[in-house]
């Protein structure tokens, strides 16, 4: 009766109650209606309240990356937009705010190599190098009857790699070092006379990290003659650990002093200024998003096509380069010899720039991002689709446009006001139009500012005129017309005036037979 009993109960319970079961025990529970509908409510509210939270931080990113975009081009040939309201206070929050964000992204070639379309035109330059090598093979097969690459140029252009090397140790312990050393003098607690003495020996620790970085390798390439691809290797690691040691203090030294004021923030590790020094980029952070792994077969294969390219500049600058300018300073100058070796030279000086990016901004920055794990791989965008200089300067190098960026136009802003934007982007040209120079000047061994001219000059006119308002194919159609001429006057002045100079040595050294291009007076 018991069952039946039971069941009989349950037919006859009241509409709208319900049996429930508790977990472990042989008992039952009754809970009316608005139990039920007072839980499903509740469920309701909870489902509606994750919903709130989850579009409010979907729009915080999107917005945060809005704005991201939006300070990484600013609009060109017209008034900055309108800035927070702290700053007409002369505070730096609105330039504290505009941050570099990093984030997990592949590099734009990357993403256009698994097109089979894009892998096509990357196949075209590797039958291009092999073109070159037959080519080579043949015309040494009928010249002197062997089949023998001679790689001449590569083996001068890298002489004394060595002893660059070599050079390179103290240059990296000084940056190691010092610049982290002086910022915990700034940081340790102390009052009146100590702290101010621990503040100079500070700066001068970082005096004299200065002047090795700028001294020793410029001794070096001079006292021993270094060849251009070594002396290479220690201009561009000298502006590299100079920017990287600016970029270190300019964003560690002002939590410094705000911990000094009593604000609870963490030094910043020596492990991450280490990461920092051998990472791809030019801005300092305590951490970067990492990938999972390292793919040891993507890093040779980086290592491997930046190599190529080396061979590969090597035969364009043999082939193409050195049988037109080696024997021109010995002719009579004329106004057509001149026209016809700049465009002469526009092919090699374009396949030189397309070279450089991809085994550099590419290849070489991909492997050691890749080696360290480092996610954000944004080196570069897609500069070869711009219709305008402005955008062309902002995508060719991002790593340098993110320092120039972040540490000369904001703060330059900050110093001048939010108005001077004019001035803030003329330093930024100003900037980079000398440290190119310098570059040039470094590697090849003497003053012709070249460079100096076509990218201060030209190159500043050139991002005024042709802004951002200009868009469509024939635009595109004349950046790549005035690129391939400025390759061209580059290659073909810069090689004129070394040939020039070894073939019209001076008799007495001074310092205008220096600065004056040679080329202008040498016809042997």
């Amino acid at each position: 009766m018991e069952p039946g009993g039971t069941r009989l109960r349950r037919r006859e319970a009241p509409r709208g109650e319900q049996e429930e079961r508790l977990p472990g025990e042989g008992i039952t529970e009754t809970h009316r209606a608005p139990d039920l509908v007072q839980w499903t409510r509740h469920m309701e509210a909870v489902k509606t309240q994750l919903q709130e939270q989850a579009q409010g931080q979907l729009m915080e990113l999107l917005d945060r990356a809005i704005w991201e975009a939006v300070q990484s081009y600013p609009p060109q040939g017209g008034a900055l937009p309108s800035t927070p309201p702290a700053a007409s206070s002369g505070t730096r929050e609105p330039s504290l705010g505009k941050r570099k964000v990093f984030i997990i992204r592949k590099s734009l070639l990357d993403e256009l190599m698994e097109v089979q379309h894009f892998r096509t035109i990357y196949h075209m330059f590797i039958a291009g190098l092999c073109v070159f090598i037959i080519s080579t093979l043949a015309i040494d097969f009928i010249d002197e009857g062997r089949l023998l690459l001679e790689f001449d140029l590569l083996i001068f252009s890298f002489g004394q790699l060595p002893l660059a090397l070599v050079t390179w140790v103290p240059m990296f312990l000084s940056t190691l070092l010092v610049p982290y050393q002086a910022l915990r003098l700034w940081a340790r607690p102390g009052t009146g006379g100590a702290w101010t003495l621990g503040a100079g020996l500070g700066g001068a620790l970082l005096a004299a990290h200065a002047a090795v970085l700028c001294a020793l390798p410029v001794h070096v390439a001079v006292e021993h003659q270094l060849p251009p691809a070594s002396r290479c290797v220690l201009v561009f690691e000298q502006v590299r650990f100079l920017m990287k040691s600016y970029s270190f203090l300019r964003e560690a030294v002002p939590g410094t002093l705000r911990a000094r004021g009593g604000e609870d923030i963490r030094a910043p590790s020596f492990s991450s200024y280490l990461y920092f020094l051998f990472c791809p980029t030019l801005i300092y952070r305590e951490t970067y998003p990492r990938t999972p792994s390292v793919r040891w077969n993507y890093v040779a294969k980086n290592f491997a096509q930046a190599l190529g390219c080396v061979l590969y500049a090597c035969f364009i600058l043999g082939r193409l380069c050195v049988p037109v300018f080696a024997n021109m300073s010995r002719e009579p100058f004329s106004t057509r010899a001149l026209v016809l070796s700049v465009l002469h030279a526009t092919l090699p000086g374009i396949f030189m720039l397309l070279l450089i990016f991809f085994a550099f901004l590419h290849c070489w920055l991909n492997a050691f991002a890749e080696m360290l794990r480092f996610g954000d791989r944004m080196f570069y965008r897609d500069w070869w689709n711009s219709t305008s200089f402005s955008n062309y300067y902002r995508t060719w190098n991002v790593v340098v446009h993110d320092w120039l960026y972040n540490y000369v136009y904001q703060d330059g802003l900050w110093l001048l006001g939010g108005r001077a934007r004019g001035a803030a982007m003329l330093g930024v040209f100003l900037v980079s139009a000398v440290v190119h120079e310098y570059i040039f000047c470094f590697v090849l061994g003497f003053f012709y500012p070249v460079m100096l001219m076509l990218f201060l000059v030209f190159g500043g006119l050139l991002n005024f005129t042709m802004h951002d308002r200009h868009t469509g194919p024939a635009w595109n159609v004349l950046m790549w017309t005035i690129l391939f001429l400025g390759q061209g006057i580059l290659v073909s002045l810069y090689c004129q005036e070394w040939y020039a100079r070894r073939h019209c040595p001076l008799s007495q050294t001074t310092f205008w037979g220096l600065v004056t291009p040679r080329s202008w007076s040498c016809h042997t």
